[in-house]
């Protein structure tokens, strides 16, 4: 393997590692949050569990988030020490600000850990808010730096090549810094909810089948009675966890198209090449089509096998069905990116958001419309506590459970977009990456050596999650 490919491909694994636990870092701590704070309005007690609960869920997904973003710091040096020469001056404060964020966090994830009791019940719910704040900064402020990475500002090229004439601030003001963060902290939360719903959702599907069969079953009459009043205690748990799970992840998954539509906009106007692979645009066209699906053939210069949507990319690129969308012939051959690899990964974002935003609109209509009346009415004799109304709707919960992993999928896919679309260049337009790479040889070894870590690594967190979302579910019925 060449020592670039080698290094492009460490870095992508660990991003793609480091990623999952960011967004976590993101949205883990404002459910945990909502949680608390209806306890303290309700009383009930369910909340106070489930806060708890995903207190500890985040503090286990913080501390390996901690060490994956270590190691990718190191890897930043290490790998890309030209990069560094030149960006440290002009993206050093994001990186700063992102470490302050850090810090704040995890002095105050402590606090709320440990201060159950401890400290007054509203100080403890504003440690709370603190982490769920500086966690959303945390990922903004490096978000920021990738936007100036797409869209490089704050600075001039001095005669020897150098960056001069440093503006750390209008860095960090870059035009692709809004559209980037929004559309990542939009993901962050959407991710997270949908994933917690989706797992509450199984749940519940999994404790209503138990109850029916118990019911219908012609078993002893003590073995029936003494399997009823298991039943309660876990519905309620996860019936409060889906509501609360819903309430921040769909939202975030209804309002994400149209940040995408933002960021495809900025892509339109500052990366026109990018903007071509995404669609398989090979020819400069007027009035250019959406393309659907589809194999870009680099070679034979089209797009084949895709559902053509006339004057639709024009239209939702410059808000005009007439305006003129530039193709890859209009580029040198030597700055596309790998128009496959991005236009796939894209389908595949789209594709999966598009998803989670149409059955979290079904969530919300089932909300909206009076379901829950439906569910009390439907709801089983046995039971203490009010259904929600998504009970009333199974197919609905099992769409929850299919969508849980499509958040994550899309986050995976939207990077690839972002880092491989900007190729050849890591900052774009300034600096190749092939020029960024150490020139040290033999990468192939810690791209190897830190696979594995990861693998062990992950391996690790799968297992302890488990054990906590087992602890979750309450004895079965």
């Amino acid at each position: 393997m060449p020592d670039l490919l080698a290094a492009r491909s460490q870095m992508a694994m660990s991003l793609a590692f480091h990623i999952i636990f960011a967004v976590v870092g993101i949205g883990m701590p404002a459910l945990m949050v909502v949680a608390e704070y209806r306890w303290l309005k309700t009383r009930d007690p369910v909340y106070l569990d489930l806060a708890k609960r995903w207190a500890k869920g985040t503090a286990i997904l913080f501390a390996v988030g901690a060490v994956s973003g270590t190691v990718l710091s190191f890897e930043l040096g290490l790998l890309w020490p030209r990069f560094m020469q030149m960006a440290g001056p002009i993206i050093g404060m994001p990186f700063a600000l992102e470490g302050f964020a850090f810090f704040t966090e995890a002095i105050f994830l402590g606090i709320y850990l440990y201060g159950w009791d401890r400290i007054a019940p509203r100080a403890h719910l504003a440690a709370g808010t603190l982490v769920a704040v500086s966690g959303a900064l945390s990922g903004v402020f490096v978000v920021i730096a990738n936007a100036w990475m797409n869209a490089p500002t704050g600075f001039d090229i001095g005669p020897d090549g150098t960056p001069v004439h440093v503006s750390p601030l209008r860095a960090m003001a870059n035009p692709a810094a809004f559209s980037e963060t929004l559309h990542m902290v939009l993901a962050a939360y959407a991710a997270t909810g949908l994933v917690v719903a989706g797992i509450h959702a199984f749940m519940l599907l999994r404790l209503r089948r138990g109850a029916g069969a118990a019911s219908s079953a012609s078993t002893a009459a003590s073995r029936v009675s003494a399997s009823v009043p298991l039943v309660p205690d876990a519905l309620a748990f996860h019936r409060r966890a889906l509501a609360v799970a819903l309430l921040v992840g769909a939202p975030a998954a209804i309002v994400q198209p149209l940040s995408g539509d933002v960021s495809a906009r900025f892509v339109a106007h500052w990366q026109p090449t990018k903007l071509a692979a995404l669609e398989g645009q090979f020819r400069t066209e007027r009035g250019a089509p959406l393309r659907i699906g589809g194999w870009p053939d680099e070679a034979a210069r089209e797009t084949p096998f895709a559902l053509e949507i006339p004057y639709a990319l024009s239209l939702l690129a410059f808000h005009d069905p007439h305006a003129v969308v530039r193709g890859l012939d209009d580029f040198p051959r030597g700055d596309w990116p790998p128009v496959r690899v991005v236009h796939v990964a894209f389908q595949a974002m789209v594709a999966l958001g598009t998803t989670m935003a149409l059955v979290s609109l079904w969530a919300a209509a089932v909300w909206w419309r009076g379901g829950r009346r439906r569910a009390r009415r439907d709801a089983d004799a046995r039971s203490v506590d009010s259904p929600t109304p998504w009970e009333a709707w199974p197919w609905l919960l099992r769409a929850l459970v299919v969508v849980a992993p499509m958040g994550f999928l899309a986050i995976e896919a939207g990077w690839t977009v972002t880092e491989v679309g900007r190729q050849p260049w890591v900052v774009f337009g300034v600096v190749r990456t092939s020029d960024a790479v150490t020139p040290v040889p033999g990468l192939i070894v810690p791209f190897v050596t830190f696979t594995l870590l990861y693998c062990g690594l992950g391996v690790i967190v799968v297992w302890l999650l488990y054990r906590q979302i087992v602890k979750t579910t309450g004895p079965r019925p």
